[in-house]
């Protein structure tokens, strides 16, 4: 199929990328150590999205970034983590994460906390929409 982009990038960003794809393999076995030792384990989206590395190492590059900000403790950044997963319904995200909290000095009682917080924001989320629809039904025509 060729380089999809190849004729819009400019060529030294183009040589960067083919350079540090050229290294998939070993990119993907030092990224699959970095999950391991960041959250416990390697999440199965990595090991399917391995089949395609470009999409893989880059996905992964911003995930282990988006986890780990210059402005939060890892404690914290796996707090919200655990929030966002549990009001997005994400269950395996949800116990990958319970972990990496735990291992990055979380107590249960933060990782319950986080849990309860998402689990209000969750509910606000659908009485806002359900409460709107009910005054539209309230006002309707008779």
């Amino acid at each position: 199929m060729g380089e999809p982009i190849a004729d819009t990038m400019k060529p030294e960003n183009k040589f960067l990328i083919k350079a540090l794809l050229e290294n998939s393999d070993s990119l993907q076995e030092d990224i699959y150590d970095d999950a391991e030792q960041m959250l416990g384990s390697v999440p199965f989206i990595l090991r399917v999205m391995a089949r395609r590395p470009e999409f893989m190492i880059f996905s992964a590059l911003k995930d282990f970034y988006a986890l780990r900000p210059r402005s939060l403790e890892p404690k914290t950044a796996e707090l919200l983590a655990i929030a966002a997963a549990a009001a997005s319904g994400a269950d395996k995200c949800l116990k990958l994460h319970m972990s990496a909290a735990a291992g990055a000095g979380a107590s249960e009682d933060e990782i319950l906390d986080a849990i309860f917080i998402a689990a209000l924001i969750g509910q606000t989320r659908v009485l806002a929409s359900a409460l709107r629809t009910f005054q539209e039904f309230e006002g309707r025509p008779k």
